[in-house]
């Protein structure tokens, strides 16, 4: 009775999961049709604004870079402290040198952590994540910059004369930001929108040497860093805000005693975040290059893959950076399509490597990438728990209740290659196939195995003996 409860478990599990892919995968499409559409609903107003003004005409607006709307963008505002103390004796001309030598070491860490600066005056310092490029560790980013940072200006009051010092109160916000550039050779942003505004209010309401974030950003980074509340602000048209002090990176994920150095599990949950910008490139790029007679080997494979390794994966109790690998593999392992349809598994495993070190993979980990995607050749032959996960999850369909529709769809992909004859050699091939296939993993067979005994059945009626 236990066991059936949870297989039944299970199943409604699987559901809900292939669900909600399908609605954020849904979302996801929308918002960016809204977002392009936006932009360009700006940008000719933009125009018409110009034109009936007597500025740029039409075709020369076309030289200038578009304002653009980020939905999360996370914006630093950091205020530098330290003219208060200022007296008639005081080496003014030194204070301004180290206050550029300041500005200059946090460039160099915007630059790291690949953020942009964002025009100033005076004694404060902004810069964003997520801008002009989106992305969805921007939050986890900025917070790292932040850290640096602060300790940079620790290591400086150490060092420098008590009359010489800076304190700094860092504001960190995240929430839809407009970005609007200038200049034509080297572009720079100003950002606009409530997050700002937020943003300068954070560090407004910060104890000096502090690193204070919104709830907003809070809640994206709170599995990454060590955070205490520090009560709540007053923000216009939202109500009250809260607020929290950074404290430094967890411990079980960092490898220094002052929570700044990340460590390997660090790397790992980075990843995962870091995932959504990897699977969007390459779905717009399977979208975009895939052959048109491509009708099973499509992108909706793919996602139906990636969604399988996470829920296999999870069941049988694989660790993060396992379901990084996996996740991944499954995300490449049909790229190769692209290229050639014989041999895709290798083709793949190339794309892979081509992209993988943009995303700071480790040489270790794409080879164990590419030999999970390897796994999925035919007939599968998996040799440990993550190959057998990667190989019941690209079978998956066997068992599920769309088999024919799904299975009608390799037929027609390999009909137009010339790869099959007719739909009853088809059938006929289906059933030794499913006869002789097994699933390897625990969790896929209490989902998929009743199932997939019952298709047999289904295609028998199909055949047609004469």
């Amino acid at each position: 009775m236990e066991k059936h409860q949870d297989k039944e478990l299970l199943k409604r599990i699987a559901k809900l999961v292939k669900q909600n892919k399908e609605l954020n995968e849904r979302v996801r499409q929308l918002a960016e049709s809204n977002e392009k559409l936006s932009n360009l609903v700006d940008k000719y107003e933009r125009k018409l604004t110009r034109l009936k003004a007597g500025g740029l005409p039409a075709e020369a607006e076309e030289d200038q870079p578009d304002i653009l709307k980020f939905k999360m963008g996370t914006v630093l505002f950091a205020d530098i402290q330290g003219f208060a103390r200022l007296t008639d004796g005081m080496d003014t001309r030194g204070m301004m040198d180290d206050l550029d030598d300041l500005f200059f070491h946090f460039d160099s860490i915007v630059i790291k952590y690949k953020l942009e600066k964002i025009k100033t005056i005076g004694d404060s310092y902004m810069c964003a994540g997520g801008v002009p490029v989106k992305n969805s560790t921007n939050p986890v980013d900025v917070v790292m910059a932040a850290l640096e940072m602060h300790h940079y200006l620790e290591e400086l009051k150490q060092k420098s004369d008590k009359n010489r010092v800076w304190d700094i109160c860092i504001g960190i916000h995240t929430g839809s930001v407009t970005a609007i550039p200038s200049g034509k050779k080297k572009i720079s942003w100003e950002l606009k929108g409530d997050t700002v505004n937020i943003a300068s209010r954070l560090s407004a309401s910060c104890k000096a040497d502090n690193i204070n974030i919104s709830a907003n950003t809070y809640e994206l980074v709170k599995e990454f860093f060590i955070c205490e509340y520090n009560g709540k602000i007053p923000v216009k048209y939202t109500g009250d805000l809260s607020m929290y002090y950074v404290r430094g990176i967890a411990p079980d994920i960092s490898r220094d005693g002052k929570g700044l150095i990340p460590n390997s599990e660090f790397d790992t949950k980075f990843k995962l975040v870091q995932f959504v910008d990897l699977q969007e490139i390459i779905l717009d790029k399977l979208e975009r290059e895939l052959p048109e007679y491509l009708y099973y080997h499509n992108v909706k494979h793919t996602i139906d893959v990636v969604t399988e390794v996470e829920l296999i994966g999870w069941a049988e109790g694989v660790s993060e950076e396992e379901l990084l690998l996996l996740k991944t593999a499954a995300l490449f392992h049909d790229s190769g399509h692209i290229i050639g349809y014989d041999k895709h598994e290798e083709l793949g495993c190339g794309l892979a490597r081509e992209y993988l070190p943009g995303y700071n993979f480790s040489p270790g980990q794409i080879e164990r990438v590419c030999e999970l995607i390897m796994a999925t050749r035919m007939p599968p032959e998996p040799k440990d728990l993550l190959e057998k996960i990667m190989c019941d999850s690209d079978l998956d369909y066997l068992g599920r209740s769309d088999f024919i529709p799904v299975s009608n769809t390799l037929y027609e992909e390999l009909k137009e290659q010339e790869k099959i004859n007719n739909i009853n050699d088809w059938n006929k091939l289906q059933i030794k196939f499913i006869s002789g296939h097994q699933y390897f993993t625990e969790t896929a067979r209490n989902l998929r195995e009743v199932n997939k005994q019952n298709q047999i059945e289904r295609i028998k009626q199909l055949i047609n003996e004469d």
